[in-house]
């Protein structure tokens, strides 16, 4: 698509002047004929869409985007003026620049899916696809509604998410730089001390001065050693396929995390699914969806081997069984809801009950953090202070008065 700046005459013999997306010439004619106009002359300009980046939009002005068409809608309010109320209500400069690129879209003749296509940076293919299966269909009220749920539903899911991997870190980082702090400043001016007793030391002790030494001694190589791991892992993710598909599938099988990602995967992948299949989207449609928006390339393939026994003629439930990947609650409500017709209402209840169970399992895994972190760290404060002062006592308890 090229933008065309034109200048047209209608059936008054006024002159229009304005600017469309075309494929060429010929559809540029025919876009205008569409609005009663017959073209005079053109000239080709930047595409209004390629000029806006729609960099800086965030989900919270997607839930607001959702939020105002389900309303503009219900109440029959046309496209063209749902959208100009928008991009003057908009706080974000850049959502109103995506908004208006878009009005200048559907005025060219296009449908409000086809406009939002030009920036799938912002909206995405799902978005994109549900929005134009609602047009198709005449339900478009219902399916902002969802995808203002869904969006809303994403966002505490990140939330989560993020609870789940920055509390852990933080107390993990903060554990670790005590520990760098006593062994590099506080033991060896502590074994200091102790060498000077001429006695023979525990094997406790010991072992204490050989990590103090190296502690001390090679400090930058344990700094640097987590940059080159995490170096490592993003130069295996981005060059080789299988090492990317053994790193998510590791990811998923770490002790007490692993299930809580796996759950949040799924609640993600069923969410999605209830909504584009209530939409019309056919099974297959939805399978391949799932694939883009897994966001683990183990799940994805496990995705993708359900398409395709989808594709062969096996059942959607009979298919999640033969991966062998899904929990028996997800088998076990999908063929229920194959066989009441209710599909979307089973997969709306997996999402609904993991939705649940990740939170309470962020719970508890918050609050197993701190006692096991405060017993690792009192743990290696009593070894410290038992390898220092052991060597001590014992040599108060020789000395004769």
């Amino acid at each position: 698509m090229e933008a065309y700046q034109y200048k047209a005459i209608d059936e008054r013999g006024r002159i229009h002047n304005g600017q469309v997306d075309a494929a060429n010439i010929a559809d540029l004619e025919m876009r205008l004929n569409k609005l009663s106009l017959d073209l005079i002359n053109y000239k080709e300009v930047t595409s209004s869409a390629k000029s806006v980046s729609g960099a800086g939009i965030k989900r919270r002005d997607l839930i607001t985007f959702c939020f105002h068409f389900e309303q503009t809608s219900r109440a029959g309010v046309p496209v063209l003026e749902s959208l100009q109320d928008l991009r003057d209500s908009s706080d974000n400069p850049r959502m109103a620049e995506v908004t208006n690129a878009m009005i200048e879209a559907i005025e060219g003749g296009k449908t409000l899916a086809e406009a939002m296509s030009e920036f799938e940076n912002v909206f995405g293919k799902i978005f994109t696809n549900l929005v134009r299966a609602g047009e198709q269909s005449g339900e478009i009220s219902k399916v902002f509604e969802e995808l203002g749920a869904s969006l809303k539903w994403q966002d505490e899911q990140a939330a989560l998410t993020k609870k789940l991997l920055t509390y852990p870190a933080f107390v993990g980082t903060v554990v670790g730089g005590v520990v760098f702090f006593l062994m590099t400043y506080l033991v060896p001016e502590l074994l200091r001390f102790v060498r000077t007793m001429g006695q023979e030391l525990p094997m406790h002790t010991k072992a204490l001065i050989v990590v103090s030494n190296i502690f001390v001694n090679y400090w930058y190589v344990l700094l640097l050693i987590p940059v080159f791991i995490w170096l490592g892992i993003v130069i295996g993710i981005k060059t080789s396929p299988a090492f990317h598909l053994k790193y998510d599938e590791l990811k998923l099988r770490i002790p007490v995390i692993g299930p809580i990602l796996k759950k949040i995967i799924l609640t993600r992948l069923c969410s999605f699914f209830a909504i584009m299949y209530s939409s019309g989207i056919t099974i297959i449609e939805c399978i391949r969806t799932g694939e883009e928006i897994a966001g683990n390339k183990f799940i994805q393939k496990a995705m993708h081997e359900v398409g395709q026994q989808i594709s062969d003629g096996t059942t959607l439930s009979d298919s999640f069984d033969k991966v062998g990947m899904f929990p028996p609650l997800v088998l076990r409500m999908i063929r229920v809801g194959e066989s009441t017709g209710a599909l979307e209402t089973a997969l709306s209840n997996i999402s609904y009950f993991y939705t649940r169970d990740v939170k309470e399992s962020i719970e508890r895994l918050q609050s197993m953090i701190e006692p096991a972190m405060t017993i690792v760290l009192g743990s290696i404060i009593a070894w410290v202070m038992f390898s220092v002062l052991g060597p001590i006592y014992d040599l108060i308890t020789k000395v004769k008065i």
